[in-house]
């Protein structure tokens, strides 16, 4: 929404949603959480921020933030309370910074105005006019969040006890449910003692009449259980979905570089073996518990030994599982390794399909796919054998509680005193039945708690990883410029043995062009890597306008940034949504502005749709120079006061690389830019060039200085340009491999 990203001009009256944005902002900054207006992303078709916009919003910057709507007499004690914000009906809102109940005002403050700035007290009937009776509640987050705590059983045990109240309800239907499965088999019970053997067509009329009414409750309330239970699993569901995705996004990009993508989407997939588990099976069994409560002391009445006999089964049953659970624990851990190879080899395979074809690599592939299936196959073979061992000594059990306890029950009948009749013995099965399956669901849920518990190790290994979270929502948001301090900088990657920088120290006003060259390994690269905040474990001090780097906010800083890449990512969409991916509000004006500037202008125009012209996936109906310029595009609509240019004319022609250099001057322009290219002929034009050599800084300096002092940048520079120096160039060639 563009009115509420830019503030307005002088003379220019600000726009509700702008107001609205100020306050909750100054809500955030009482608790010492500084936002930027530019991070607000509004919803569709929103003319002003709706609570729970605002809310989404702070909650993502490190606040707790409630929309709610509330009454007078309740706003009215809230008194010694922090700022509380106001929802008015023109789409505006203001402050609440106090209360008196026994007046009967509340004092607001203009959310324009400074915090010292006087409150108006105002009473029910003018706030009446204007409130809509919402407020967003703000406070700082104290105590680790769902966002931060352990991904482990823990957790999932707090989402699940979050729906107390539908867990409550369900747990009434059961305890009910449960005593009206006692009915039915008392009847039958009656049915043969007392109608059959009597002939009773009056008690036959009343068992009628008794069964139809039970049924219908018992139907009424096993939907209304059922209706519940897919409520809390659905809710569970997308809790659980939104909390794994936002970790996901918070790992750091230097987790995803060391780790197989493959890998990383199957141990990410496990949560949902987990869910299945904790919404499934294990609430089932949970809740057949209560049948097994209100059942079993009622077998023990009706026959001791019958009862004893079927606890022992289940008993039995149960030491079977676990004895069964380390082995089968192992082998499945194996299966998953596998199949998590397995599905490696398959996303490696689709996501580099290009090369697979161009290069002939079908034979290649299809060996290694027929090797990693070959060890799924033999480890789910191994863990189906496991597990069929279980299963095979569990069936006479299950039988015998099927079969012989009818024959021994009929035994009990027979006897002349202290037997079962033939009706209770009826009875009695029925309502075995009903025992036994909670009995045997409970000991084979430890078979299922094996797969669990590996499921929930390999999804701990992605989201139990440590997170950006906290560099993205604390931090400092400063106003950027653009000037850049190196002072003694260095950074080891990990694992790696060589400093990928060395003692780096050099210094840039804002606004100024900085180029940077050198051979491969110099640690171009690196430098934007730690002015991106990809790495922030480096020693020694990197500052942005006189401000450490790493006491800056992350997404602020990387907001702050245009970045273009050598190979980069276009999203599947039209051409307008990917130059807008980083801010959806702005508008088609905006969108032409960033293409000309970027030289995407006039092959766009030529495009079917113009700027709503779809891009597949993968960005196959473009070009690789055209996507490179969209890139730029999108690098440049925010109007960053910083732009990293990462080799981002090296995929383009000449033609569209003279073009995009032709215009670096323009997006140059109020900004400081760092381009690192291997084509020292795009760098001439830059203010300063850094030669940098073996993670140090050589020299620094204009190209016409550095031709006639850096030893280093005039060979590269004669190699570039052997059509100008000739054999001279050959020499300088040759030198530069013996190095």
């Amino acid at each position: 929404m563009q009115q509420n990203e830019r503030v307005p001009g002088s003379g220019e009256s600000p726009q509700p949603g702008y107001i609205r944005l100020r306050a909750a902002m100054a809500a955030a900054k009482y608790h010492g959480i500084e936002l930027d207006i530019r991070d607000f992303a509004a919803e569709a078709g929103e003319e002003s921020p709706s609570p729970a916009s605002l809310a989404r919003w702070l909650n993502e910057q490190g606040a707790v933030a409630k929309g709610m709507r509330v009454r007078w007499r309740y706003l009215v004690r809230l008194t010694n309370t922090p700022p509380i914000v106001l929802m008015f009906r023109d789409g505006s809102a203001a402050l609440m910074v106090g209360a008196n109940a026994d007046r009967g005002v509340v004092w607001l403050r203009d959310p324009l105005t400074d915090e010292g700035a006087a409150p108006v007290a105002v009473d029910e009937l003018r706030l009446s006019q204007v409130w809509t009776g919402d407020v967003l509640l703000v406070k700082r987050r104290r105590d680790q969040s769902e966002a931060d705590a352990p991904f482990d059983l823990g957790w999932f045990v707090k989402i699940v006890l979050r729906e107390r109240r539908a867990l409550r309800d369900i747990l009434i239907a059961s305890v009910v449910l449960s005593v009206l499965t006692i009915f039915p088999a008392l009847l039958v019970m009656q049915v043969i003692d007392r109608v059959v053997n009597y002939r009773s067509m009056a008690t036959l009329v009343s068992i009628i009449g008794i069964v139809v009414i039970l049924s219908f409750y018992e139907i009424l309330l096993t939907y209304a259980r059922r209706e519940l239970m897919l409520v809390v699993s659905t809710r569970i569901d997308t809790r659980l979905s939104l909390h794994a995705f936002n970790r996901l996004l918070a790992l750091p990009l230097e987790f995803y570089e060391r780790q197989q993508t493959g890998r990383v989407l199957g141990r990410y997939m496990a949560i949902y073996k987990v869910r299945d588990f904790l919404t499934g099976k294990l609430m089932t069994v949970f809740l057949d518990m209560f049948t097994l409560l209100v059942i079993l002391p009622l077998l023990f009445y009706m026959s001791a030994t019958l009862a004893w006999m079927t606890v022992a089964c289940a008993g039995l049953i149960g030491l079977i599982a676990v004895v069964f659970i380390g082995p089968i624990r192992r082998i499945y851990g194996r299966l998953v390794d596998a199949e998590m190879e397995r599905g490696s080899v398959l996303y490696e395979t689709v996501a580099g399909i290009r090369t697979v074809k161009t290069l002939a690599l079908e034979p290649s592939r299809r060996e290694m796919w027929d090797e990693t299936t070959a060890d799924v196959v033999r480890w789910k073979l191994a863990a189906g054998r496991m597990a069929n061992w279980p299963q095979t000594l569990v069936m006479p059990l299950d039988m015998f509680m099927s079969r012989g306890i009818i024959l021994v029950g009929a035994y009990l009948a027979l006897q002349s005193s202290g037997g079962i009749a033939a009706g209770g013995l009826m009875a009695f099965m029925m309502l075995g039945g009903r025992v036994t399956a909670p009995l045997v669901g409970l000991a084979r849920l430890l078979e299922d708690l094996n797969e669990v518990s590996t499921a929930l190790g390999e999804a701990g290994m992605v989201l139990n990883q440590p997170t950006e979270t906290k560099a993205l929502t604390n931090g400092m948001r400063p106003r950027v410029k653009g000037a850049l301090s190196f002072t003694d900088v260095n950074f080891t990657y990990p694992g790696a043995a060589v400093k990928a920088l060395n003692n780096v120290n050099f210094e840039i006003p804002a606004g100024t062009m900085l180029g940077l060259v050198g051979r491969s390994g110099s640690g171009k690269s690196t430098v934007t890597r730690l002015l991106q905040g990809v790495s922030r474990t480096y020693t020694g001090y990197l500052r942005l306008d006189g401000i450490e780097m790493r006491e800056i906010n992350l997404t602020h800083l990387r907001r702050s940034f245009g970045v273009v890449l050598q190979d980069n990512f276009l999203f599947r969409g039209t051409v307008r949504d990917n130059i807008t991916a980083g801010r959806p509000g702005l508008t088609i004006d905006d969108v032409v502005r960033a293409a000309r500037l970027a030289g995407a202008e006039e092959f766009i125009e030529r495009m079917p749709a113009g700027y709503d012209t779809w891009i597949e996936e993968g960005s196959t109906n473009i070009s690789g120079g055209q996507r490179q310029r969209l890139a730029i595009a999108r690098a440049v609509i925010s109007d960053p006061k910083l732009m990293i240019l990462d080799e981002a004319t090296s995929a383009l022609d000449p033609e569209s690389e003279a073009l995009v250099n032709a215009n670096l001057q323009r997006i140059g322009k109020g900004r400081t830019m760092v381009i690192v290219s291997h084509r020292l002929s795009s760098l001439v034009d830059c203010d300063l060039i850094c030669v940098m050599d073996q993670g140090s800084v050589v020299d620094l300096a204009p190209h016409a200085v550095l031709l006639e002092r850096c030893e280093i940048y005039r060979m590269l520079w004669m190699q570039q340009n052997r059509h100008q120096y000739g054999g001279e160039s050959s020499r300088a060639s040759m030198l530069a491999e013996g190095e």
